[in-house]
């Protein structure tokens, strides 16, 4: 999270820099919130770490969530936060230790279509939740597939704004456990938006039912999956660290910072 008093003019090379594990902060992205739209409590804007905006996050969701309430302006009770993708319904859950959110309806833009990559033809199902996926179903996976196969997928013809990746393997009708590759971060340990994703896949698909718990590198959550394809997703999120940056480093545009982990 970027403190909104403190943001000032963000820009893609500030962004670069914070995300930077070496030169700058380190993350996998940047949170601002800004002005909120009639019809939402909030709002947020997205950074992906190569400077690009993305249009939804569901690990982002929720670390503002938390922040929020950490702040004083979130309590027990519901509340929206617009997005770029679109606007979704929040509820800090367990004393702010768990988060919910209404994730919206993804949409199934096509099934177990054939893509030729470099390592030869494979089958994607391709899905909208108001930012791009592209599921692939595999016997087994792994971080070296995906990190082979991810870039190959991202930048594909097929996909005009490029695409997120979820390599998934169905473990019974409620458990699936992903590796992702994220457009414009890379390998990646978790996503909320690719839990959804995936989990919206594998009810399409007719493997799985419902509720899904979703296993990834970096920790689990829980997708609800309705008949018409609506998504919830329900997982924790935590504070790791507040700073400020120094303002005479690059990026002294971005002085202050409050870090969250979240699965």
């Amino acid at each position: 999270m970027l403190e909104p008093d403190a943001a000032g003019p963000l820009t893609s090379e500030c962004v670069r820099w914070l995300c930077d594990r070496h030169f700058g902060v380190g993350a996998d992205g940047v949170l601002v919130p800004v002005a909120a739209p009639p019809g939402s409590d909030f709002a947020l804007t997205i950074w992906n770490p190569d400077g690009g905006q993305a249009e939804k996050s569901g690990n982002g969701l929720r670390i503002f969530a938390r922040w929020l309430l950490d702040h004083g302006r979130a309590g027990a009770e519901p509340f929206t936060v617009a997005t770029q993708g679109g606007r979704v319904r929040c509820q800090l859950r367990a004393n702010g230790a768990l988060v919910f959110v209404e994730m919206g309806r993804a949409r199934i833009d096509a099934v177990d279509e054939t893509l030729v990559l470099p390592d030869g033809p494979v089958l994607v199902t391709a899905v909208d939740l108001g930012n791009p996926h592209c599921v692939v179903r595999c016997g087994e996976i792994s971080p070296e597939r995906v990190q082979r196969l991810g870039p190959q997928l991202e930048h594909h013809p097929r996909f005009a704004g490029r695409t997120n990746v979820q390599l998934v393997k169905v473990l019974a009708r409620d458990r699936i456990q992903i590796e992702i590759w994220e457009r414009g971060a890379g390998y990646t340990l978790a996503s909320g938006s690719s839990a959804c994703a995936a989990s919206a896949a594998a009810v399409r698909w007719g493997a799985c039912d419902g509720e899904v718990s979703v296993r990834m590198p970096g920790g689990s959550l829980t997708i609800g999956v309705g008949p018409d394809l609506e998504l919830t997703m329900e997982g924790p999120a935590e504070k790791v660290f507040e700073g400020v940056v120094s303002p005479d480093r690059r990026g002294s545009d971005c002085t202050r910072s409050t870090a969250r982990a979240a699965p």
